[in-house]
């Protein structure tokens, strides 16, 4: 079980449209509705591409061929099987799939035409027959029929969590994080990229980025989210085959909301934290950060855990001098080794003049009240100037990366001009 996670499946997709804004390869948004709907009476409207100008001779027009997976009478395929398509000479202007005994499956193209991905996995042990038809731009057609039956359900499946739920409202540094236990090993991590989608409205593109033991994947676009955006998320993991023979265990669905830009910034040297709403100043304060022994990272966190109160017990740490119980008031986390931003009554001396804490962000009570009824789960967070610096991974350290160096870990290809 992972940290502050909530285990628990969240309803599918049901209906095609939801899929319009997903674009190829898990980049940005992994596709786009190319107009293939699941109900058998939607017709997609499709624009055809014309060759030479006016009144000029048209070139040969191209055989039409078309090719369709998984291949006719296939079995025990994974229940995030995706309707693969290959055409030349047209276009692809239909997909249906239709369960056995009845049910229409609705679905999307991937925006580069390579598959027709299901909204929700497929029923395990159950068949299947999907009806592909390609158009040529003289208005040719030809259909193909295949049908398949899904595996049984595996014993042996990975452990998944999406750290994103409905009806949120989060920090404009808010990342798309989701974790996997064990880590996915490196040779499927583009296939499991693949089947993570990420729609934004207005649209801001963004990619994934895998830390390095596989256990955890961030999304984000080249600058904070937009004010305001909607992000609606599915990670698609049910039924992925992986090379270690586990399989995804469930698909996660969320939809949440982005607020205002809420931005905390201190600074060890002058030992003071620096407050921004919207880009204007609004606060400063001052903190005692942590000692040299136990110093606080430096890097850009964002808040992921809030508690209005709490107990920290470290009873357990090796070095005796660094165990205590405390109870602890308006508790912010920014790490998984345990800093956060917090009330201390007993370092208010020291705030604004030296560090003594063991890693943590030490305020006033009242300054700490006065922060925690105004930050939003994904706020930005940046320290400055310690001895330490912020591991990668030691919380949703999306953004303690450039954009170059962010892209760099994606499974799949980013495009050049994403960050442009």
């Amino acid at each position: 079980m992972f940290p502050g996670i909530e285990w628990t499946e969240v309803g599918m997709v049901t209906k095609a449209r939801a899929w319009a804004a997903i674009a190829a390869l898990a980049v940005v948004a992994p596709f786009g509705l190319a107009g293939c709907g699941g109900d058998e009476g939607e017709r997609p409207s499709f624009v055809n591409g014309t060759t030479g100008d006016s009144g000029s001779p048209n070139p040969p027009a191209e055989p039409l061929e078309l090719t369709v997976t998984p291949a006719n009478g296939a079995k025990k395929q994974p229940v995030s099987t995706e309707i693969g398509t290959s055409v030349k000479g047209g276009k692809i202007t239909n997909v249906k799939l239709t369960a056995e005994g009845g049910g229409t499956v609705p679905g999307a193209m991937r925006e580069d035409g390579s598959s027709w991905v299901p909204a929700s996995p497929l029923k395990y042990g159950k068949t299947y027959t999907a009806e592909v038809t390609a158009t040529t731009p003289s208005g040719q057609t030809e259909t193909k029929t295949t049908t398949f039956t899904t595996m049984a359900k595996p014993k042996s499946v990975i452990g998944s969590g999406l750290y994103l739920f409905d009806d949120k409202t989060y920090g404009v540094a808010m990342p798309v994080v989701v974790e996997f236990s064990p880590g996915i090993p490196k040779k499927d991590r583009a296939t499991v990229q693949r089947r993570m989608f990420v729609e934004t409205d207005p649209p801001q593109p963004g990619t994934w980025y895998w830390v390095a033991n596989g256990t955890q994947a961030y999304y984000r676009a080249p600058e904070y989210w937009k004010p305001g955006t909607t992000l609606k998320v599915r990670i698609g993991l049910e039924g992925i085959p992986l090379s270690n023979g586990r399989y995804g265990n469930v698909d996660r669905k969320a939809t949440a909301k982005i607020g205002s830009r809420f931005e905390m910034k201190v600074d060890n040297a002058t030992k003071k934290m620096s407050v921004y709403e919207d880009g204007k100043l609004i606060r400063t304060m001052p903190v005692s950060l942590g000692k040299k022994s136990t110093p606080s990272s430096s890097g850009t966190m964002v808040i992921m855990e809030k508690k209005k109160s709490t107990v920290f017990d470290t009873r357990d740490d090796p070095n005796p001098a660094n165990r205590y119980v405390t109870e602890i008031d308006f508790a912010q986390r920014l790490t998984w080794g345990g800093e956060y931003i917090h009330a201390a009554p007993w370092s208010v001396g020291d705030q604004g003049r030296r560090n003594v804490s063991h890693g943590c962000v030490n305020v006033s009570t009242p300054n700490a009240r006065w922060l925690f009824e105004r930050t939003k789960i994904g706020d930005p967070v940046t320290i400055a100037g310690t001895e330490r610096k912020l591991a990668d991974g030691n919380g949703w350290t999306a953004w303690n990366l450039s954009w170059e160096e962010f892209v760099k870990g994606s499974a799949l290809p980013v495009p050049d001009n994403l960050g442009s």
